[in-house]
């Protein structure tokens, strides 16, 4: 299983480093978004600076969006998605590497982007491991609850509108965990980073066992 997971994740990565979609088009985005946000918000208020952790994680949930839009349309060509069904690869392989190649796109974009909220939102920033911890975390929950849901559309004509409308709802307490532990991580007060981190820790185990089992079945279908 690792073995084919290996192979998938470096397979998605390969065709993300050639078509560049990661960097000419989803981290620019992202950028776009937290400088309008910038714009929008007035920073003397003080409004900016309390919402910097909500207004990053929703910027990578919307990059994601993207991210997993692109991985799932990757198996759309060329009959590519049976090709995967024939190969006799693991289902939970294939998964798993695909649910890898998207966290690793992620994780960058996430590094870049605390940069630019850094440069931006001028934020307190500290509690490195925790915001390391809640990043892993929130990161692996979103990749692989993202993968899941692109399977569950995939070949549908309107699966690009469609996965936005499965999918939110469902990383929710993921973006409310991780935008809390972040809070605590950018100097809120009274507020239990860890805690938050844990939950979200739990979310991402949850939702990835459960693509492990079950996305053999939406390959099969």
């Amino acid at each position: 299983m690792w073995r084919d997971a290996a192979l998938v994740a470096e397979r998605d990565l390969r065709v993300e480093l050639r078509s560049r979609v990661a960097i000419n088009q989803v981290a620019p985005f992202a950028l776009l978004v937290l400088v309008l946000f910038a714009f929008a918000l007035d920073p003397d208020t003080g409004v900016l600076a309390s919402a910097t952790a909500g207004l990053y994680w929703l910027v990578v949930l919307f990059s994601a969006l993207l991210a997993v839009s692109r991985s799932t349309s990757i198996d759309e060509v060329d009959g590519i998605r049976d090709a995967l069904r024939l190969s006799g690869l693991a289902p939970a392989g294939v998964f798993l590497g695909k649910v890898a190649a998207v966290a690793a796109q992620l994780l960058l974009l996430e590094v870049v982007l605390v940069v630019a909220v850094a440069v931006l939102y001028d934020p307190e920033l500290g509690g490195f491991p925790l915001m390391i911890a809640t990043m892993l975390a929130a990161t692996v929950a979103v990749a692989s609850t993202g993968v899941l849901y692109g399977a569950v559309v995939s070949g549908v004509r309107v699966r690009d509108t469609l996965l936005p409308v499965l999918l939110l709802p469902v990383l929710a307490p993921v973006l409310i965990g991780a935008t809390k532990a972040f809070e605590t991580a950018f100097g809120a007060e009274g507020l239990h980073g860890w805690g938050w981190c844990g939950l979200v820790s739990f979310f991402a185990v949850v939702y990835l066992v459960a693509g492990s089992l079950a996305y053999g079945a939406l390959l099969e279908g």
